[in-house]
This record gives C-alpha cells, sequence and structure tokens, in this order.
C-alpha cells in the first residue's frame, strides 16, 4: 500500500516557489513512468515540479503545461522562453526592496493586480507566506509576505530560471485553459500526471486556483481517458496520523493505487507530534500495462490496490 519513506530527491530546478509542489515526491512519481513517453501533459501544472524533473531525467520528449492561473502560465512562458529577462527584472524588484520590504512587497502587489506582469509574480511567489498562492474574491492576488525573509537571491534565482530555460525550451506548450480540454490532445503514446485541487494533503479548498473542479466531472473525464487506453497518474487524496483528506477514486475506474510516505508533516511538527503524511497515487489501467514487467516496481516496499482491494 506504500512506497518506501522519502530518502530520494531529484535536484531539479526551482523557480516558482509553490505550496503544494510536488518537488519533493517527484523522484517516487517518475518511477512509474514508462520508459517511451512521447508528451508529458500536466493539466494542473502549478510549480510544474514533474515536468521538470522528467525534463532533468530524459523522462519524456516534449512537455504540456497548463494551469488555469493565467498569470502563472504566463511567467512559465517567460521563464522558459525569455529567462534572461526575467532574471533581469527579478534581480532589479529583489535588490529595490531593501530600504522597507514590508512596504515594497505591497506596492509590487498592486501592480501585478492592476497589470498581471510574470516579473511582479516571480517576486511575489518568492516572498509571499509558505510559497502560498492566494487571491480574494475579485480574483485579486491577497497573499501576505513572510517579512522574516526577502526571498530567494538574484543569483539563485537567476541559476533556476537558466536551467528551467534549458530543460523546457523548444519542447513545451503552454497554454491556460479547462483541463478537460488538455486531456483531448493526450495520445496513446503520451502520459498524463494530474495533481487536481480540492482533493490531497492541503485540506478543504486549494485557493491555488481561482476557480476548482467538480469532482464528478473530473470523474468522468477518468473514464474517458480509460475508453481511450490513455496512460496517466494522479496525485488525489491522503492523510496525516488519524485524519484523511478526500475520498479515494472509485472503485469501477479500476486505478491501482499507491500510498506514498511523506515524512512527518509540518504542522505535526509545530504541535510536537509524530503524524506522518501519506499521500496516494492512483496509476491507470493503461500506463499499468505499460510498466508490467519493470523491475524496479516489483519489491517488497510497494503494496497496492486494485478496485480497492488490497493486494501486496
Amino acid at each position: 500500500m506504500f512506497l518506501g519513506s522519502m530518502k530520494k530527491s531529484i535536484n531539479t530546478p526551482h523557480p516558482i516557489p509553490y505550496q503544494g509542489s510536488k518537488r519533493a515526491l517527484s523522484a517516487y512519481i517518475l518511477e512509474f513512468f514508462p520508459a517511451d513517453v512521447e508528451t508529458l501533459l500536466e493539466p494542473f501544472a502549478g510549480s510544474a515540479a514533474v515536468s521538470l524533473a522528467a525534463a532533468m531525467l530524459g523522462k519524456a520528449k516534449n512537455f504540456y503545461i497548463n494551469d488555469l492561473n493565467e498569470p502563472l502560465i504566463g511567467l512559465w512562458n517567460e521563464i522558459v522562453n525569455n529567462p534572461q529577462q526575467i532574471a533581469k527584472e527579478y534581480a532589479y524588484l529583489w535588490e529595490s526592496q531593501k530600504d522597507d520590504p514590508q512596504i515594497y512587497y505591497k506596492i509590487v502587489r498592486e501592480k501585478f493586480n492592476q497589470t498581471k506582469q510574470p516579473h511582479y509574480f516571480l517576486y511575489l511567489l518568492a516572498r509571499c507566506v509558505k510559497a502560498s498562492v492566494r487571491y480574494n474574491s475579485n480574483g485579486a492576488f491577497n497573499q501576505s509576505p513572510d517579512n522574516r525573509r526577502l526571498g530567494a537571491r538574484p543569483v539563485t534565482m537567476r541559476n533556476n530560471v537558466m536551467l528551467a530555460s534549458f530543460l523546457l525550451q523548444d519542447k513545451t506548450k503552454f497554454t491556460s485553459i479547462n483541463y478537460k480540454d488538455v486531456l483531448k490532445d493526450a495520445r496513446r503514446g503520451d502520459l498524463v500526471y494530474m495533481d487536481p485541487p480540492y482533493q490531497g494533503v492541503c485540506g478543504n479548498r486549494d485557493n491555488r486556483y481561482l476557480a476548482g473542479i467538480e469532482i464528478d466531472e473530473f470523474i468522468q473525464a477518468l473514464e474517458k481517458l480509460n475508453k481511450r487506453n490513455i496512460s496517466y497518474i494522479v496525485s488525489y487524496d491522503g492523510r496525516t496520523g488519524d485524519k484523511t483528506f478526500g475520498e479515494h477514486l472509485p472503485k469501477h475506474l479500476n486505478l491501482r493505487r499507491i500510498e506514498l510516505h511523506c515524512g512527518r508533516s509540518t504542522q505535526a511538527t509545530l504541535l510536537g507530534r509524530d503524524d506522518i503524511t501519506y499521500e496516494s497515487l492512483y496509476i491507470s489501467p493503461a500506463l499499468n500495462r505499460r510498466l508490467a514487467g519493470k523491475k524496479e516496481l516489483q519489491n517488497s516496499d510497494v503494496q497496492i490496490e486494485f478496485a480497492g482491494i488490497k493486494q501486496s
């Protein structure tokens, strides 16, 4: 039912700090990639941590990065296709904040809400509390600054931006459309990785998104992918201690469910408890067939569920 403790890591670039990023889990998620991925599609990309890790290790030939957060996709497009400029603009903002970082952050936040310019967004993501994107009911970015830090130094950000660009340039498509429209582009030689809002260990509503998804519609979308024999992976529900977050995906989808051992939760650490966090990974029937015989997955540390029945 679970896949080891979290000891692996991939030293991927991290230009966009983003709460809920799968950067720490990417090494384990990539274990369930087949050897012949033509295009990796991320309909709920966020920090695109899985795409970056896959590019770093040559796990896919092409990439499709989508997110309903349009300014985020605008930022990704700049990072990949105009890295020198976005790094320069970030450096200017970072250096300009030093006299009064709190006031400067508010000025940049106001400018971003007015213009949606990528360099303003990158600065806010680097400075905001817990790298957690938050929007008010009017769609305006309203997260507060983390006044304990100034964000990544310009040289660090530049290195991350340049490497991300090197990995993804000339092989990546960017869109900000409904995830169901992205899924229409998936072909049998591709792989779809999905980390949708409203589920996972984040708990309740995921405010990274200006709009969420209807669970029934999402399940119907997975049914359609199954009928088309599309390979996909879904990060969905999770648990910490005796608390669960989200319900398991339904049995009729015939998905392979794996739990990833993510270590002690941040909240548990703050409260002096030892609660361990687990996140569920679901493997589609088509992908499971492509993975048949993959030796790396045939070990005693992996236990699985098919249609809700635990197997070891």
